[in-house]
């Protein structure tokens, strides 16, 4: 039907037919790409926060290294850690003779089982460290929260939130430094504790394993050692005072402080009461426990221990309790090197000294005036020049050349390469022997001889006689310019005494080799000095220059052999040498290396060593090994006088009388 015109059209159409002017457009779709888009047609997606990608890494992190660590301790820990000895147990120290000198080390005994205790001694451990233990699993967030807000109001740490577990894992697989890494490490080595092993089983290797203070360790240790009783017969009292220990042991050792060890042992029978494992009546009524009395306590150091404790640890393997290290000290003759050295007048010098068997055991050790004082072994440690007792191995190379002790050599200046060696008393005696050259210890001739034998043959000997310091290739070696140890000196004499070489200082004693003795127990190694050629007459060289020489102070009523040293400037002075069964070598000289004011190895020192000697071979006598020399003269019938190291002609008269009256 069509109106024509009229309010029904417009435009000349029908109304109905036009679109509706409220009705949405119809928007078609954008075919051209490069059609512009405004921020009102799209929004782009908003990206994740890095914080949340970073929080994501992170336990990705965490995750896996739970799991390394986790795969490490199931391939590589034992369970068994806590219920091992210590890697380095106690040692005993103890002389030849059986007197013990000195403990070295922590005591850790066998492992206790709680099944096997009295119930109130491992409670009073859980009653004061952990009371959550039988229902946490390694962790304790109540503990830890506690902690938190004790230690935020203390303004510092004052109490700890470890259970028994995280301070077994901490104790047995880790290092006690404070760190986030080793707290971590810590929960998760606790989480697997709980996962493998019992409650008993954590708190039986906890007790075994736990320091106690006074270097012992674990339940039995410390039961023995403050209470000398086993574990299983601890008392309420004992028990309470041994838990309260473990939070500081230095601090509350019941030998130290015993006040303090008490305060807290009643902490822990408070925390017993509250815990319900006891009463509070028989918490106030418990007598408060008192540690045994201790027996003097022994040094943990002195020279010889010191020297020999590396040497006793390769002895024995790691046990349990206190291992008992018979060395080759000997009690007697360390007491006299000690009284030796604590009257010399040295002044504020320092004294060394030791003393050692032909074989190398040594019998006595000691390394300055005060181990106290200083702990340094001027003895083993201080590589001090020695002077003219290092011409011992220029005569030797000589003998064994096929010089004689009765061959002669010039005592004349001598010059190499523009360095003239100079004897110390400015005097020269032309055409001399050997034997006369070594006693008046002259440096002129010693150098002359080392020069003509060859250097190299010298150092050769010194190095087979078991001297281990670099040495020169220099004509002043000849005079002992480069340091060695008193005791590597020694030990090169000591291997003229026996007649065997090398020897090598022991501490430690070896009962099959005691057994067999030193002759038999050098056959398997090293060389012999040969008897005729090179034994014999070094020792008439070594008579000559302790009974004629240079070192007549030394000289004792039965054969001694032996030489001085005097290095430049008065720095050092020695004299080493053996009778009877001893060999024995005593060190003077400053630590600041300063001149010892003229003394010589002549004076002082070879006083000490004849004073030591002569209390010695009073206690042992004067057997020894048999030596392929005999002396052929007297004292008295060879002077020596204007020696290059001094003569002694108050103590030539005093001998002389001597010699008169008391044969």
């Amino acid at each position: 039907m069509a109106f024509g015109g009229g309010i029904w059209a417009r435009n000349g159409a029908n109304v109905e037919d036009l679109p509706d002017p409220f009705a949405a457009p119809d928007v078609e779709p954008v075919a051209d790409s490069d059609t512009l888009t405004t921020d009102f047609d799209s929004e782009p997606p908003e990206p994740a926060p890095k914080r949340r990608r970073w929080l994501r890494h992170t336990l990705y992190i965490v995750a896996a290294l739970t799991l390394i660590t986790l795969a490490w301790l199931i391939v590589t820990a034992p369970l068994s850690r806590a219920l091992e000895p210590l890697d380095d147990p106690a040692m005993l120290l103890m002389t030849a003779d059986g007197h013990a000198i000195a403990r070295r080390g922590a005591i850790k005994e066998a492992p206790v089982e709680v099944a096997k205790l009295n119930p109130l001694t491992p409670n009073a451990f859980i009653a004061i460290e952990d009371r959550r233990f039988r229902r946490h699993w390694g962790i304790d967030p109540r503990a830890i929260g506690r902690a938190f807000v004790a230690n935020f109001r203390a303004g510092g740490v004052r109490q700890g939130g470890s259970t028994l577990t995280q301070q077994l894992a901490k104790t047995s697989f880790l290092s006690s430094d404070r760190s986030y890494k080793r707290k971590a490490q810590e929960v998760i080595i606790a989480f697997w504790l709980e996962a493998w092993l019992t409650k008993d089983e954590i708190l039986s290797r906890y007790l075994s394993s736990v320091y106690f203070g006074d270097g012992v360790y674990g339940l039995r240790a410390a039961a023995r050692h403050y209470f000398n009783k086993k574990p299983e017969n601890l008392t309420l009292a004992q028990s309470a005072m041994l838990a309260g220990v473990v939070q500081a042991p230095s601090r509350l050792a019941p030998t130290r402080n015993l006040a303090a060890s008490r305060k807290r042992a009643k902490l822990v029978l408070a925390a017993m009461a509250d815990t319900g494992v006891i009463t509070p009546a028989r918490a106030s009524a418990v007598t408060p426990a008192r540690p045994v009395r201790q027996a003097a306590k022994l040094p943990a150091g002195t020279y010889f221990a010191d020297w020999v404790a590396p040497e006793a640890r390769d002895a024995f393997e790691a046990d349990f309790g206190e291992v008992k290290v018979e060395t080759t000290l000997d009690y007697d003759l360390q007491r006299i090197a000690e009284r030796v050295i604590s009257r010399a007048p040295i002044a504020q010098a320092q004294a060394a000294l030791v003393a050692m068997r032909p074989d190398g055991r040594v019998v006595a050790m000691v390394g300055g005036k005060s181990y106290k004082a200083s702990p340094f072994n001027r003895a083993t440690q201080a590589r001090r020049q020695p002077g003219s007792a290092f011409k011992l191995f220029v005569y030797l190379a000589a003998l064994r050349s096929g010089w004689t002790p009765d061959s002669k050599i010039e005592d004349r200046p001598i010059t190499i390469d523009g360095w003239t060696p100079a004897n110390s008393d400015g005097v020269y005696r032309g055409s001399i022997t050997l034997r006369d050259a070594f006693a008046r210890s002259s440096n002129a001739a010693a150098v002359r001889l080392s020069e003509q034998v060859g250097r190299q043959n010298v150092l050769r000997v010194a190095r087979e006689l078991g001297i281990s310091t670099p040495l020169p290739n220099h004509p002043s070696a000849a005079l002992g310019t480069e340091g060695v140890s008193l005791l590597e000196l020694t030990a090169a004499y000591a291997a003229v005494a026996g007649g065997r070489y090398p020897v090598s200082a022991q501490g430690v004693s070896i009962k099959e080799k005691e057994e067999q003795g030193f002759t038999d127990f050098f056959r398997s190694r090293g060389g012999s000095l040969d008897r005729r050629r090179d034994w014999a007459p070094m020792l008439d060289l070594l008579w000559s220059a302790a009974n004629q020489g240079t070192g007549k102070r030394a000289a004792l009523r039965v054969p001694t052999f032996g030489k001085t040293g005097t290095t430049q400037e008065h720095r050092d002075a020695l004299f080493v040498g053996f009778a009877g069964n001893l060999v024995v070598g005593v060190w003077v000289g400053r630590d600041d290396n300063k001149p010892l004011g003229g003394m010589t190895g002549g004076t002082v020192p070879a006083g000490m060593w004849k004073d030591f000697m002569t209390s010695a071979i009073a206690i042992e006598g004067s057997g020894g090994p048999e030596l392929p020399f005999k002396p052929k003269v007297k004292r008295s019938e060879a002077p020596a006088s204007g020696s290059s190291e001094g003569g002694d002609p108050v103590g030539d008269l005093v001998r002389a009388l001597e010699e008169l009256f008391g044969g």
